[in-house]
């Protein structure tokens, strides 16, 4: 197991539930619907945890957003891993609908989830799967805490799809097969 810890961001609370935003939190969902992981709060920060049955641990911290690199330092303190160790699954307004870009370290892109998780790390190298949710016209938090769009929900639905896929590549054939994947769909 490449990647024992897999962290998906996103807001809490049902107001968000669906948003732009929370694409890290559906991907988790769904995978650990998928693949028999319960989630339960996790004793060490303020976040869920769920467990699946290959060992990988799934993470959401509750935190808002903008706060969430506390519960992923404070979960690669508390199962003794280090950061190349995670995976985070987020989503990106630089990338179309539907897009998928994994990476094994590198800038937030200006992404304040990831620069959280940046701050609380100490570093920008940790792997990150970002999942494109359009570009905004203007106003960009309007946009990420926006619900997708009748038409744009099939789309998000093969993205979430894909994206367990991609996750589960990098647990079997590593980060560099999963990328190739990635590329070889686009």
């Amino acid at each position: 197991m490449l990647f024992p810890l897999v962290v998906g961001l996103g807001n809490p609370g049902p107001e968000y539930d669906s948003t732009r935003h929370n694409f890290g939190f559906m991907v988790l969902n769904r995978w650990a619907a998928a693949d028999g992981g319960v989630w339960r709060a996790a004793g060490f920060a303020n976040a869920r945890l769920a467990w699946l049955a290959s060992g990988v641990r799934l993470l959401q911290p509750l935190d808002y957003m903008n706060c969430s690199g506390a519960a992923v330092g404070a979960a690669l303190g508390w199962f003794k891993l280090a950061p190349r160790q995670a995976l985070v699954v987020v989503d990106d307004v630089n990338l179309p609908l539907g897009h998928l870009r994994l990476r094994a370290g590198g800038s937030s892109g200006g992404h304040n989830g990831l620069k959280s998780v940046e701050v609380a790390l100490g570093t920008q190298e940790y792997a990150r799967l970002r999942g494109g949710v359009g570009g905004a016209d203007g106003d960009l938090v309007g946009h990420v805490l926006g619900r997708f769009a009748g038409g744009e929900r099939e789309i998000l639905e093969q993205m979430i799809i894909r994206a367990i896929e991609v996750l589960r590549c990098c647990q079997s054939q590593g980060l560099a097969s999963a990328a190739a994947k990635i590329k070889n769909e686009t």
